[in-house]
């Protein structure tokens, strides 16, 4: 009797990639990382069909210590899935709060970089393989993340090649005067902030290659958690190095709207719109 659930999940883990449906949740390989997916809907509209074999892996922000998983995370992948892309929402492995209120990680490991790129790279790399068995392409996979996940999705260029990747109201720099030090401990952990080497190795705005990925930013300017200056290094490095970018700044808006109607400023939602069109600017 022991060994039936084994059973189970094995021939549920065969199966799987061709009975996927709205919120199975998939725990991905080598990580106790898990993907809750949202397949696109087949339609008979011409413009949907085009977009449908197309997908994004979700990355919800919050401060790499936890994760507005709803309004950054589920409400993204639905959003995306009623406009015909499947959506991968990404529970990616965070300080927590525990360690966040009695910085236990002075005396234990807990969660830090790498957890959370390893946790991305296994996500890319599930939906690459099963890409074929879903109706997806494999070089249509893109990465957006929000604020801390903002970060998350960029530091994957590193070591993977997305589609695209869409960082939105990001944290980019951990050396800079307007880092975000919580999300800057959370990720480092408590001796790892403290080393220049690190800090410059996580700052996005020193690592934009010309190969990068072509990236969809937005922020605000009165964003009072995310200094807004953390998007325009990140705008200006990707300047610099001629990659094909779209950089919004929104004066009003603030921080963690997502695909929220009343969160933000009615300037700031139509980012949504924005980033469809320029989706379909790739595409086509």
């Amino acid at each position: 009797m022991r060994r039936l659930p084994l059973i189970v999940l094995l021939i549920a883990t065969v199966v799987l990639p061709r009975t996927l449906t709205a919120q199975t949740i998939v725990r991905l390989p080598g990580t106790p990382a898990t993907l809750e997916c949202y397949p696109a809907h087949q339609s008979s509209n011409q413009a949907t069909k085009q977009s449908s074999t197309l997908s994004v892996v979700v990355c919800p922000g919050g401060s790499y210590s936890w994760l507005d998983y709803q309004v950054e995370g589920v409400e993204v992948a639905q959003w995306l899935q009623a406009h015909g892309i499947s959506a991968f929402v990404l529970r990616y492995r965070v300080q927590g709060w525990w360690a966040w209120a009695t910085h236990y990680r002075l005396l234990f490991r807990g969660r830090q970089y790498p957890d959370p790129l390893r946790d991305a790279e296994a996500a890319l790399d599930w939906v690459a393989a099963n890409a074929d068995s879903l109706g997806l392409d494999p070089k249509g996979i893109g990465i957006m993340g929000f604020s801390a996940g903002g970060h998350l999705s960029m530091l994957s260029t590193y070591t993977r090649q997305p589609a695209f990747v869409a960082p939105i109201y990001p944290v980019v720099t951990m050396r800079q005067h307007c880092c975000h030090t919580r999300s800057r401990r959370a990720l480092l952990g408590e001796y790892g902030r403290c080393k220049q080497a690190m800090r410059d190795s996580l700052s996005l705005e020193l690592h934009v290659r010309p190969d990068c990925p072509p990236v969809f930013l937005v922020n605000c300017v009165d964003d009072p958690i995310v200094d807004y200056r953390n998007s325009v290094l990140l705008d200006s490095a990707l300047t610099a190095n001629n990659v094909p970018h779209r950089y919004i700044q929104y004066k009003t808006g603030g921080h963690g709207f997502g695909m929220s109607d009343t969160r933000g400023t009615a300037e700031c939602r139509p980012w949504r719109d924005e980033f469809l069109h320029w989706l379909n600017t790739l595409t086509h």
